[in-house]
């Protein structure tokens, strides 16, 4: 049977759960991108799975609805939600349309890692646009899309280090990891950068931030190879 978010669900909140430093570190780079007091705002968590980056966002003051189509995901960020209360409202929702949320009603959206698992992506960016205030902001990571490509790989060389063989970048659309211990064994939707940042500029934001930070001590000390290549991408953006 293929996997997808549905059945990796229990999985991936465990993952989590246990302290991930992969996620934990694409965590801390999507929050770098955002002020450190956020009191007041109002902000809308695309795709927030079990609410990783929902409840620290919510750290900082903001009041945050956390929004994902997968329900077992919105359940394990709602159990959470209970045993901890941080304020955070959460719904399931396609990001593609939002109909959950009404125009103009966020300050901030944040997507950390989904926007790479929406099939339409110009369709999540419109709904986006709509949700936000006039003037407000997105933030998003997604795998980086040159060092994360399909079917990119490590391999040894002569001088003892691990390098890079990258994948099929040009090629975008669905693809399926074949790694059993890997997220996108559910699936993942390849772009290229360009794809990303002119879906932005199609409709219209301004593009203030693109980052590709470099892995911290965390994920060096568990993945020694990833010191050398960004795994994410991060993009602010500004709605005008």
């Amino acid at each position: 049977m293929e996997e997808n978010w549905d059945t990796i669900a229990d999985w991936y909140a465990s993952q989590l759960s246990t302290g991930s430093p992969m996620h934990g570190f694409a965590r801390d780079v999507l929050l770098a991108a955002l002020p450190q007091d956020m009191s007041g705002a109002r902000v809308v968590d695309l795709g927030c799975g079990e609410g990783i980056v929902t409840r620290a966002v919510a750290a900082r003051g903001a009041t945050v609805t956390g929004v994902d189509p997968t329900k077992r995901l919105v359940e394990h960020a709602r159990s959470i939600e209970r045993a901890t209360p941080c304020g955070v409202t959460y719904a399931v929702d396609d990001g593609t349309v939002l109909t959950t949320l009404e125009d103009s009603s966020a300050d901030w959206v944040t997507a950390g890692l989904s926007l790479n698992n929406i099939p339409d992506l110009e369709a999540a960016v419109r709904s986006v646009r709509r949700v936000l205030a006039p003037g407000g902001q997105l933030v998003f990571t997604i795998p980086h899309p040159c060092f994360e490509a399909p079917h990119a790989s490590w391999v040894d060389t002569d001088d003892g280090m691990s390098r890079r063989l990258i994948g099929d970048y040009l090629i975008e659309g669905f693809w399926r990891s074949d790694n059993p211990s890997g997220v996108r064994r559910g699936g993942n939707q390849h772009r290229t950068v360009s794809r990303y940042l002119m879906a932005l500029i199609n409709h219209r934001f301004v593009i203030e931030l693109v980052a590709e930070p470099q892995p911290d001590r965390r994920l060096i000390d568990q993945q020694p190879h990833r010191a050398g290549l960004p795994p994410f991408l991060v993009v602010r953006s500004r709605r005008v």
